[in-house]
């Protein structure tokens, strides 16, 4: 698959204004918000920005593109992180962006099912659940500005997967708008359907190659009754994965989030958010979020069986939350590290993934390869430990910019990368793990992925899009 667009002409601009309608499209100027990389390192490109309002505007502007064989990007909330929804190197192509199909359609609590637009901001799809006594469980650092359309797309992680799954697992359902312009309707709640292949699940994760997700229909679950938040201090990465064992022995499902943060990422975010206050008086090299959901009765369940890991000596120091606004300041230092990293100047953010048993020798080689490369760099460690995908965001040494460093440096970028990508690959882990493909690792998958693995999406791809005008350079070169 190549990345080359065919420039749309004027008179086809034209077309495509006048199918999305008055305030449905913009141009020059007013398309720059549409070329920002959250972390600042590509701007993208485009002819036009067109914002329908509707699945059957969306379905028509597709089916024009596709009769004139123009490249389409999809475009969400604009928060992807490996230039999935950018076009870098060439503005022949037009940006289709769901900003402005952002209702919540339907709720349905005996269903336990939100029907969202592909828009909507996750964290009003969360305030929405609220309302009912209900949560949708995908949650994240960007959940105030990402949309429920790029997180199915990208099949979105965050830090309950340990306990929910990712974007997939809590979709029943899919609106969408093929490459041909047809729209595909399957919005039903079932939870049993059983009626050929599943297309929810093949456009989940597709990174808009395959068609524009529209809506989505979305498991709710009840709210808890009771919710804790520990914030521990552990002496070395290895006794985080020791602990997740012996927790989700003694307090199982309830276990919803298990972040793993080094002392040197915590200092970063205070750094920055001095406002935080620390959350122990004595330095530590790591630590361990975790979060708890379950039955009435459960911060004392969770009190008794950390006092018992203490005694163990898995813990150096623990932390409940006595109050909302103490979970709310503990979960900060979490949520606000992605900033504080780009506020640092970090040049590389991986996300990598790994089996759990690995991570400790994952965390150690990295580390080690690193050094390797330059003795002097600074490394944030952090992640998800319940499903193995631990991020590495790297920084200059100390006292140095990033751009003086990558420019004395002009290789670096892509040695680090690449070091990490080893590293995962040799654990047998995966070189994506929750953030997508999008341009940025194209051709790392044609690295890493099988032969067998990439002759069958190049199959799909070219059986669902054979002009490949749906985010053409996104995920397959």
């Amino acid at each position: 698959m190549t990345a080359g667009f065919t420039p749309p002409e004027p008179q086809a601009v034209a077309a495509l204004k006048d199918i999305a309608g008055s305030g449905g499209w913009r141009d020059g100027a007013d398309m720059a918000r549409y070329f920002e990389d959250p972390r600042g390192r590509f701007t993208g490109q485009a002819t036009l920005v067109l914002r329908p309002d509707t699945v059957e505007t969306v379905s028509k502007i597709v089916c024009y593109c596709s009769a004139h064989k123009i490249g389409i990007i999809p475009y969400s909330g604009g928060t992807g992180v490996v230039a999935g929804q950018l076009s870098p190197d060439t503005p022949n192509a037009v940006i289709v962006s769901l900003d402005r199909m952002n209702k919540i359609r339907e709720v349905s609590v005996e269903d336990g099912v939100l029907v969202a637009e592909a828009g909507c901001i996750l964290q009003n799809i969360h305030a929405r659940a609220a309302q009912e006594n209900m949560i949708f469980p995908l949650s994240m650092a960007s959940k105030g500005s990402c949309c429920i359309g790029g997180n199915l797309a990208t099949n979105a992680g965050g830090i309950q997967v340990l306990r929910h799954g990712n974007a997939r697992d809590l979709c029943l359902g899919v609106e969408a708008v093929l490459p041909d312009g047809s729209i595909l309707n399957e919005l039903s709640p079932l939870r049993k359907n059983n009626t050929g292949y599943d297309l929810r699940h093949l456009l989940i994760g597709s990174e808009g190659t395959l068609g524009i997700i529209t809506a989505a229909s979305l498991i709710l679950k009840p709210l808890d009754p009771e919710s804790v938040t520990v914030f521990c201090a552990i002496r070395d990465h290895s006794d985080g994965v020791s602990l997740y064992k012996e927790l989700r022995a003694d307090l199982g499902e309830s276990l919803s989030a298990f972040e793993l943060m080094s002392g040197f990422g915590v200092d970063l975010v205070r750094r920055h958010f001095p406002k935080f206050p620390a959350p122990f008086a004595q330095r530590h090299d790591w630590h361990l979020l975790l979060q708890l959901d379950g039955p009435k009765g459960m911060p004392a369940q969770v009190e008794e069986v950390m006092g018992r890991m203490l005694e163990k000596n898995l813990l150096s120091d623990a932390v409940i939350a006595q109050s909302a606004t103490q979970s709310e300041d503990l979960w900060a230092l979490r949520e606000n590290t992605p900033e504080a990293n780009r506020m640092e100047g970090a040049f590389c953010s991986s996300d990598t993934s790994v089996p759990i048993r690995k991570i400790s020798d994952f965390v150690k080689e990295t580390s080690a390869a690193l050094r390797d490369i330059h003795a002097g760099l600074r490394v944030n460690t952090y992640g998800h430990i319940g499903d193995g995908n631990i991020h590495h965001n790297v920084f200059a040494p100390e006292g140095t910019s990033k751009a003086d460093f990558l420019r004395a440096h002009p290789d670096m970028v892509d040695a680090v990368r690449m070091a990490i990508n080893e590293v995962t690959h040799k654990s047998g882990g995966s070189i994506s793990a929750e953030h997508g493909i999008g341009r940025l690792k194209a051709a790392d998958l044609e690295i890493y992925a099988s032969t067998a693995k990439q002759t069958a999406l190049r199959a799909i791809k070219d059986a669902l899009d054979p002009h490949n005008i749906m985010n053409p350079g996104a995920l397959l070169r």
